[in-house]
């Protein structure tokens, strides 16, 4: 039972950090009335690894579906031969 709450408050936290970060910092404003809970999110987003989006390598697209054909291996009523 304990661990349960534990964890629902634990889930709790981590979405209000998440949303306080996504209301505030991440649109470069400061939080209101805790001005270092800004700076701290900003450090450590800023320390985080993130992905190159802004890469000049550009993965071909995969080549489109053919929805077209007929399925094979089924007989008409849609079971496995």
């Amino acid at each position: 039972m304990w661990y349960l709450v534990i964890a629902m408050l634990v889930i709790l936290v981590l979405a209000g950090a998440v949303v306080l970060y996504v209301a505030f910092p991440h649109r470069g404003e400061d939080v209101p009335h805790v001005r270092w809970v800004g700076r701290v999110m900003r450090r450590g987003v800023a320390a985080a690894p993130t992905l190159d989006n802004t890469a000049d390598e550009v993965e071909a697209p995969a080549e489109p579906l053919d929805l077209t054909s007929p399925r094979r291996g089924h007989d008409i009523s849609g079971r496995d031969r």
